[in-house]
């Protein structure tokens, strides 16, 4: 973990290789409600660690996502055309808009998540996890298997594709290319480079779908942009936020599913007993371990002044919300909220998909798809244990996205 700087110890700087996102959030926690920092770059922010001001800050009217409105330092070409995380602002979708655009770009994207649409999905994502649990097994209840990426990734890719409407052939080159997006810690250049690599498979998958019209988002959007309800860069960027932050969060909540699992066996019996519900465990690993540690940024319209806090967020100022730390909020949890615990009576008292306007369209697909994988998992492979020490999984190197680089487990021998 990084430190504060050594002269006044405020600005706290960040670390983008993400090597300790929760001793760093509760240094944060200790500066206050919310703290000056430096994110990667240098760059001058706020991350907000208490999660009350957390959602008065959310839904506050003036308190928005839109850089190209309402962040200074960023129109006023302030920000260098190299800074590593840019791409998170130069974008033009719904998780970057504000009032009124936020709804237009929103809108399109709304229906495919709607309540009959995810329950429609449910059958696709079970045979979609035998058939995963199946390719698993043939590597052999002795043999060391990563399960991040033999099962953590792919469920919520073939997933995610199957409502974006990607054809099979583009489904590994996608999964390659996001991981960049996500990494906090990479020179300018190649940076620079992961973006353009995914805005090339997104102009290949517009104009499959063009060719190839579906019942699937892609084919929704392309037909909002013939309208004219969306330009070609909206089009773009609303399919990379699908395929990307769409996709990641799924995928760290299972892999922080299966490895505080792992971790604590009692409570897992608990689960494949049926004393808790796999529901209770999805939302305790979600607030235990929220999939973005970070999301950033938020910017003040105007001067906000917080009553409670006493804290006021100068026009311009941008502003990060630190998911990690909200989830263990001791005020909210108790003094063991570092502490993974399936019988916690607040567990779904966490804000990891969002609050307000910008909560997660895709939240409950990804619970459904958690419960169903996680259920399905450990009753193919009840003697599953991992592979390491706990303390030897590698963080992934970001401050964004909260998973393990490998989850490497040896599966044991399989139900029969």
């Amino acid at each position: 973990m990084t430190s504060q700087t050594p002269a006044t110890g405020c600005p706290y700087r960040l670390d983008g290789t993400g090597s300790d996102i929760h001793g760093e959030a509760a240094a944060l926690r200790a500066l206050g409600p919310a703290a000056r920092v430096l994110l990667p770059g240098n760059i001058p922010a706020w991350s907000v660690t208490d999660p009350h001001l957390t959602q008065r800050l959310l839904t506050h009217p003036h308190i928005s996502k839109d850089a190209h409105q309402h962040w200074p330092a960023y129109t006023n070409s302030e920000i260098p055309e190299n800074w590593p995380l840019k791409i998170w602002v130069d974008v033009r979708n719904a998780l970057s808009a504000y009032g009124p655009e936020h709804t237009r770009l929103r809108r399109p994207l709304a229906a495919a998540f709607s309540p009959r649409r995810v329950r429609a999905l449910i059958p696709q994502i079970e045979r979609n996890t035998h058939t995963l649990l199946d390719n698993l097994q043939t590597a052999g209840p002795d043999n060391v298997v990563d399960l991040r990426a033999r099962l953590h990734w792919r469920l919520p890719l073939l997933v995610a594709n199957a409502v974006i409407g990607v054809p099979e052939d583009l489904h590994d080159d996608f999964r390659g290319a996001v991981g960049d997006l996500f990494a906090t810690n990479l020179p300018p250049e190649k940076a620079a480079a992961a973006p353009a690599a995914v805005y090339g498979l997104i102009n290949q998958l517009i104009a499959h779908k063009r060719e190839h019209p579906g019942d699937d988002v892609t084919s929704s959007l392309i037909a909002a942009h013939t309208g004219g309800q969306l330009t070609y860069q909206e089009l773009a960027d609303s399919l990379m936020l699908l395929i990307g932050a769409g996709h990641e969060t799924t995928v760290n909540l299972l892999d922080h599913a299966s490895v505080n699992l792992l971790l604590h066996p009692a409570q897992l019996a608990m689960a494949t007993t049926g004393q808790i519900s796999w529901e209770h465990v999805v939302e305790e690993a979600l607030r235990h371990q929220a999939p973005i540690a970070t999301i950033i940024l938020r910017f003040a319209v105007h001067d906000v002044h917080d009553e409670t806090t006493g804290l006021t967020f100068a026009q311009g100022e941008a502003i990060a919300i630190n998911y990690a730390a909200v989830g263990r909020a001791p005020g909210i949890h108790g003094q063991d909220a570092d502490d993974f615990d399936v019988t916690r009576t607040t567990v779904r008292e966490h804000l990891a998909f969002g609050h307000g306007a910008h909560l997660c369209l895709g939240a409950e697909l990804a619970r459904i798809e958690s419960r169903i994988m996680l259920a399905a998992l450990f009753a193919r492979f009840p003697h599953m244990r991992l592979a390491v020490e706990a303390e030897q999984l590698r963080p992934l190197p970001s401050l964004i996205s909260n998973g393990h680089e490998q989850v490497p487990v040896i599966l044991g021998p399989a139900a029969t």
